[in-house]
């Protein structure tokens, strides 16, 4: 099924999704509403880190920059917004720094290109180096159709034992096929299943799980996250079936907007863009190692 980008007018306000009539535009506006929200599902997990591996993960709200720490070494330990909702300057930088500093971490910023080129500036000239390039891709939540597949997609039940295990090793076979990242990836699927601010949703085929994906939610925008598909069962549309399935729910729970964080120019990228979805921006991780 491949969904279309489209603006309902008496269910998406303009003023929230950036929008006007049909065109949704990717400015400021936008980028106010996206960051912030990975921002507070990222600050959602540091309960159930700590609950499953307790490294004293926290966040903070540096007016409106959300700092998540989630161990010295983790790779979601970082900032969201910086330079979106006050300028940059050497006193923020040092404040959020010395949050990281005092947690044996380096600082880390993943900063939207609608900052501006002053907060790049300042990053440069503090030392900062960059790390990683990111799309954020974005889409108005259509009407999405009830999906007609041979697959069946459920939300897993939280309290349940066999749901959580099914969910997790689920997950980390989807990313079997890159040995790098599967001891990672069982630590934060685990920690992924204890939050239950998000929803988790696993695809069976006869009984059988084959993928997974979750669902995140803050201030009318859904986050689309946690895609894994088993190997074997790449290709049969399980994806595509958890992505209505998401957006389905999301629309219901009142979301206008959705969006997906993709490593640039990746397959993950490409099935987003099939499915409805524009890249907003591409985004930078700044890094400057611990003092």
């Amino acid at each position: 099924m491949e969904l279309r980008l489209g603006h309902d007018a008496t269910t998406v306000p303009a003023t929230r999704a950036s929008c006007d009539g049909a065109r949704m535009f990717m400015d400021h506006a936008l980028a106010k509403r996206l960051e912030p929200t990975e921002g507070h599902v990222g600050a959602s997990y540091s309960a159930p880190r700590n609950a499953v591996t307790p490294v004293g993960a926290c966040t903070r709200d540096f007016d409106g920059t959300i700092a998540v720490f989630d161990g010295a070494a983790s790779p979601l330990t970082q900032t969201f917004g910086l330079g979106l909702f006050r300028p940059v300057d050497d006193e923020l930088l040092q404040e959020i720094e010395a949050f990281f500093g005092e947690r044996g971490a380096p600082t880390s910023h993943e900063v939207s290109p609608l900052a501006g080129i002053e907060t790049f500036a300042r990053l440069v000239a503090r030392g900062y180096r960059p790390i990683e390039l990111s799309s954020v891709l974005v889409q108005v939540i259509p009407e999405v159709p009830e999906p007609v597949a041979s697959l069946r997609v459920r939300a897993i039940d939280p309290d349940a034992d066999a749901d959580g295990a099914a969910w997790i090793e689920t997950c980390v076979a989807g990313w079997s096929t890159d040995p790098a990242h599967t001891a990672i990836m069982r630590e934060l699927a685990t920690v992924n299943v204890a939050n239950r601010a998000m929803t988790h949703y696993l695809v069976e085929d006869g009984g059988a799980p084959i993928a997974t994906g979750s669902l995140g939610v803050h201030d009318g925008v859904a986050m689309l996250a946690g895609a894994s598909t088993i190997p074997s069962a790449r290709g049969r549309g399980a994806q595509a079936l958890l992505l209505a399935t998401r957006l389905r729910d999301a629309r219901a729970r009142g979301c206008d907007l959705a969006m997906i964080v993709a490593a640039v120019g990746s397959q993950s990228q490409r099935n987003a863009e099939r499915n409805g979805f524009r890249v907003a921006y591409t985004r930078t991780k700044w890094q400057r190692d611990a003092s």
